[in-house]
């Protein structure tokens, strides 16, 4: 690229991998010397853009990004609660060649988290849960190295307990039903890795426990707590545990790889991901619940405070809390988590100040949609973004 003239976009001929957790989700990102303070993040407006000019940029991107990446799904980016593009992309299903939509259902993955984390602190706030709690009060059976985990470190990536999605042979065989109690016995018995609190490693183990941890607070199974709790309090309908075997509508099949390559993901159990990564969802519902989070219908103030709290590496509970970038979404600071899971990649970027949200759906797991909200975020706030092209470099 040395020599080449950069305009305000970048065309780039490659096709980006699915990122899990993409660094700039994180506060913190690599390890290194203490840099010296630096000059405080000016946040940015919105880029002076009428409205049909920004539909056409962001229709321009998710484009390329279907012909180059093979993106499909669904975007949604508002402001104050109020959508400013919203669109679906490609086919929820490629074989009888139906159009993804607004109200189509995907599967988020890890944007589970935060609502599995949202239901720790709501028991916690009815004297159900202690977040200082060993996992052995809930857990049973509970090995002894487990004793000194607390529900804290299971919400922040810090156990030291090994994630099972890691395990050669739990891969081989994930699409094979399995108990709650058969899933817990393929980790109870490893080793910790460190001493809990000490370090932070994204661990799918430590919110599958969590699944047990509220089953035996609320005495709810999982699926109905989070029915009780925070679905029907909000009026979420088009969200919920995404059982293979349930019949339902809009939903989204699951597709990895682009162009003729394009194939069907592979079959998961999903008795498996559980409080990890179960559950399915709308833009339109995920914007509700985000706009929820704004008032105290599910969580006093104070409460959420603590779940947005960064512990290690800008983890808090389900929920990466990102301090302001002045490169990324205008400076403002970010709470947003990705998902990935068989078939599927998503994101969700909520900015707290100005109540900005960015978030995207897909059913191709084979492209990142944290990269294509951070590209949103930038066309908004009139910052740098990339385009895909098949072409070499132009201007």
């Amino acid at each position: 690229m040395s020599g080449m003239k950069h305009t305000r976009r970048t065309l780039l001929g490659l096709s980006l991998s699915l990122t899990l957790s993409a660094g700039w989700l994180h506060g913190q990102t690599a390890q290194g010397p203490t840099p010296a303070a630096a000059a405080p993040v000016v946040p940015k407006s919105p880029a002076p853009l009428d409205r049909v000019t920004l539909e056409n940029k962001i229709d321009e991107l998710l484009a390329a990004w279907a012909k180059v990446n093979g993106f499909s799904g669904t975007v949604l980016l508002a402001s104050k609660g109020q959508p400013l593009f919203a669109k679906g992309i490609g086919y929820a299903n490629v074989e009888w060649q139906i159009p993804n939509t607004t109200t189509t259902k995907f599967r988020i993955g890890s944007v589970t988290k935060q609502f599995t984390s949202m239901l720790v602190m709501q028991l916690r706030e009815q004297g159900k849960i202690k977040i200082e709690d060993s996992v052995c009060v809930y857990v049973a059976p509970c090995p002894a190295a487990w004793k000194p985990v607390t529900i804290h470190h299971l919400l922040t990536h810090t156990s030291g307990i090994p994630t099972y999605t890691a395990i050669a042979s739990w891969r081989e065989t994930n699409m094979v039903p399995k108990t709650i109690e058969q899933m817990v016995a393929i980790f109870r018995d490893l080793p910790l890795q460190w001493v809990p609190g000490e370090r932070y490693a994204y661990n799918n183990s430590g919110y599958f426990l969590l699944g047990v941890v509220i089953e035996k607070a609320s005495g709810k199974k999982y699926e109905q707590a989070l029915q009780d709790m925070i679905l029907t309090p909000l009026g979420m309908t088009d969200t919920g545990y995404d059982w293979s075997k349930t019949i339902l509508a809009r939903r989204a099949s699951g597709y990895s790889g682009r162009g003729s390559a394009i194939v069907n993901s592979p079959a998961l159990d999903m008795q498996q991901p559980y409080a990890a990564g179960s559950l399915y969802s709308t833009v339109e519902d995920l914007l509700n619940w985000d706009q929820a989070l704004y008032t105290e219908k599910l969580l006093p103030a104070a409460a959420k405070q603590i779940m947005w709290t960064p512990f290690k590496d800008g983890y808090a509970y389900g929920w990466n809390i990102g301090e302001p970038a002045a490169a990324l979404f205008g400076g403002h600071r970010r709470v947003a988590h990705s998902g990935g899971i068989n078939g599927f990649s998503c994101v969700i970027v909520r900015l707290p100040g100005p109540n900005v949200t960015v978030i995207v759906l897909g059913n191709n797991d084979s492209v990142s949609a944290s990269n294509i909200g951070r590209d949103i975020g930038a066309i908004y706030y009139g910052q740098p973004y990339t385009v895909p092209a098949l072409l070499a470099l132009t201007n």
